[in-house]
């Protein structure tokens, strides 16, 4: 840890942005809010769209460097608070499935539930990132059956993403909500982390949502 580790998260509430400030709240690292009124359009406004072009949370700035892409923070993050131990260091066990089952999240999960909510057919196999839906959730819902974590005992990072957006997917019905499925998204949602998170998003969306109706009435 460096003398001034504070994190800057741009952060809009009930987006992948609440994902990545669960984390920090996991590694207990040092971070300010910089709090994006969605509802208002403000991440499509000049000032954030020089920081993402996309118009996209979660971004990060830490120790001088810009951070994007929720799996690069996670990666990112989870090293530079290794006394968290939320992710296993180079060449200690477990690392390769570590990264695996998150680039596996970007890579493949996103993809296919992108597809999943449109309605959109995937593209041929040899075209496809992720193959068949049913497929890629078979293939990290087995890792699940027989553990409570990806890496087995061990909570990481990676957990931190996949009950988060698993939670997300059953709540749009792009997920089963299998037991399996159940058990993960509320071991990880129950923690004191993700509750924290929770409540904050309740009460900055109430804010933003106000703070638009109130525009539109003296508008």
């Amino acid at each position: 840890m460096t003398a001034d580790d504070t994190i800057t998260l741009f952060h809009a509430p009930h987006t992948r942005s609440s994902c990545a400030l669960t984390l920090i709240e996991e590694l207990g690292a040092p971070y300010r809010l910089h709090v994006l009124n969605m509802k208002a359009g403000e991440q499509r406004q000049p000032a954030y769209l020089a920081v993402n072009p996309m118009g996209k949370v979660p971004a990060i700035l830490h120790r001088g460097e810009l951070v994007t892409e929720q799996v690069a923070i996670f990666i990112h993050l989870a090293d530079a608070f290794p006394e968290a131990g939320l992710a296993p260091g180079l060449g200690a066990p477990g690392r390769g499935p570590y990264l695996r089952w998150l680039a596996y999240y970007g890579a493949c999960f996103e993809p296919a539930l992108t597809d999943r909510a449109l309605k959109r057919e995937p593209a041929a196999p040899a075209m496809s990132p992720y193959g068949d839906y049913d497929t890629m959730l078979d293939t990290v819902t087995r890792e699940l059956a027989a553990k409570p974590y990806l890496l087995g005992d061990r909570c990481t990072a990676a957990d931190i993403l996949w009950g988060n957006a698993f939670n997300w997917g059953v709540m749009f019905k792009l997920v089963p909500e299998t037991p399996v499925i159940a058990d993960y998204v509320a071991r990880i949602t129950g923690r004191p982390s993700a509750l924290k998170v929770a409540e904050l998003d309740a009460r900055l969306a109430a804010e933003h949502q106000a703070a638009v109706d109130a525009a539109a009435t003296t508008g």
